[in-house]
């Protein structure tokens, strides 16, 4: 049977895929990996600090209150309940009938108390506290999100499904927004995601930057070709369990991002190691944190060096040669600068700079918390696709290939390696976020037990 912690993460995901599948306008803003992050952190933190006051050794990250004594299981249990639903109500307000529902399936209803001798009053002061800090953390929750920092890009946007001229890539070696239509027909054209986020309150880094990698290949140097050329290469090799590889850890929109991939991945830990309520809230709390420290190290980077993603360097240096690569339903032969990722094409490729990789930043810091809190890199899942690929459904022999994953570090690895197959990302940016991601990891992990350990 799920625990609260995994009731609750599946509330989370399924919100964010139903605001990722239907929001409009701001809405949608609260949906990108580093706000997903962040909302899924705030949930566990909530979650985690309501039961420590419950604990005679737990010490809360953000609530300041005497300890409970004599609760009754029943009694804590419903005051993490309502700690989860007053975070969740304030992160997806739209979404309030998913949590509602949860919170009556186990006995209760929303309540406004902050009265510390209820338990719906802990769980709203836990909530409560947690909030207070999230809202001034740098975030701009109360403006959806949006940029604080003025970022304007130097590229103008590209079309994906046209062939690039030459006008239309001012900085080879810059970020460019790009243009193109989602699968609801509507033209789209997003700007760059949470170029803010080096601003927001981590959890265990000392600064955004903390353990930013060096520069990535200049344009200048032989190595910026050589990176477009080992892309190339790759795209044009796929097997059919790459390009399986690619599909599944794509978590684009109307999914549950790469955050909340691996939100699933602990609640298969969870049940695969018959967790009890007090392990799953603490695991949970540490892989949560983890991941949206990640998003704080990993966007610092992104913004610092503002680099440019494959389809925008490969168009600018195969101009006018003959390549391989993927048409949008094929492989071919095509001219260099209509080269595209092998995604579909209604999301070609996220907004936000490429250096370093997100997967490989959430992934590896998400694995080393796993790592640390099991004791063992071992992690045993696996994945069977199910059909045919949505980037290329006539592939018909994808159907039925197994993904699996004996370690955590496996699972994190090929998670960066997927961005590479499916034309996302060069081999640098996976490598430095993959690094990048365990040293966040570790420095998530050291807080999160120092906290439920009862050492400040």
């Amino acid at each position: 049977m799920d625990t609260l912690s995994v009731k609750w993460a599946h509330a989370a995901l399924e919100a964010i895929r139903h605001i990722g599948a239907t929001g409009v306008g701001a809405e949608r803003n609260r949906i990108g990996p580093p706000m997903v992050a962040r909302s899924l952190a705030l949930l566990h933190t909530a979650i985690y600090d309501a039961w420590a006051l419950h604990d005679l050794q737990a010490l809360p990250l953000r609530l300041s209150a005497a300890r409970v004594t004599g609760a009754t299981q029943t009694q804590m249990e419903k005051s993490l309940h309502h700690a989860a639903h007053a975070v969740l109500a304030d992160q997806f307000p739209t979404e309030t009938a998913i949590f509602d529902a949860l919170l009556a399936a186990n006995g209760s209803a929303p309540s406004t108390s902050i009265d510390p001798a209820t338990p719906e009053g802990i769980g709203n002061l836990a909530a409560r506290a947690v909030l207070a800090c999230a809202h001034g953390d740098g975030a701009n929750q109360a403006g959806l999100y949006v940029d604080t920092t003025g970022y304007l890009p130097v590229n103008m946007p590209m079309q994906v499904t046209a062939p690039a001229r030459p006008s239309d890539i001012l900085a080879p070696d810059r970020w460019q927004p790009l243009a193109y239509t989602d699968g609801g027909g509507v033209l789209r054209v997003p700007g760059y995601i949470g170029p803010q986020w080096e601003h927001v309150r981590p959890f265990a880094l000392k600064s955004a930057g903390q353990f930013r990698p060096s520069a990535p290949a200049p344009i200048t140097s032989q190595a910026f070709l050589d990176q477009a050329r080992h892309v190339v290469a790759v795209q044009d090799g796929l097997n059919v369990k790459q390009k399986v590889t690619a599909e599944y850890w794509a978590d684009g929109p109307a999914s549950e991002l790469p955050p909340g991939h691996w939100e699933l991945f602990a609640a298969h830990v969870s049940a695969r190691d018959h967790h009890t309520l007090a392990q799953d809230v603490k695991m949970f709390f540490a892989v949560a944190n983890a991941i949206h420290d990640a998003a704080i190290a990993v966007w610092e980077c992104k913004r610092h060096y503002d680099y440019v993603r494959p389809v925008t360097a490969i168009r600018h240096l195969f101009r006018g040669k003959r390549i391989r690569g993927w048409t949008g339903t094929t492989e071919a032969t095509i001219d260099g600068e209509a080269w595209r990722p092998y995604q579909v094409s209604t999301f070609p490729t996220p907004p936000f700079p490429e250096f370093v990789s997100g997967h490989s930043g959430f992934s590896a810091a998400a694995a080393e918390v796993l790592r640390r809190f099991t004791g063992s890199d071992a992690f045993g899942a696996s994945y069977v696709q199910p059909g045919p690929l949505r980037v290329e459904p006539s592939l018909a022999s994808a159907a039925g290939t197994t993904l699996s994953w004996s370690t955590f570090s496996a699972a994190a690895d090929e998670a960066g390696e997927s961005r590479l197959y499916g034309g996302i990302h060069f081999y640098e940016g996976n490598a430095a976020g993959l690094a990048l991601g365990r040293k966040v990891g570790a420095a998530a992990f050291e807080k999160a037990q120092a906290h439920w350990s009862g050492r400040p």
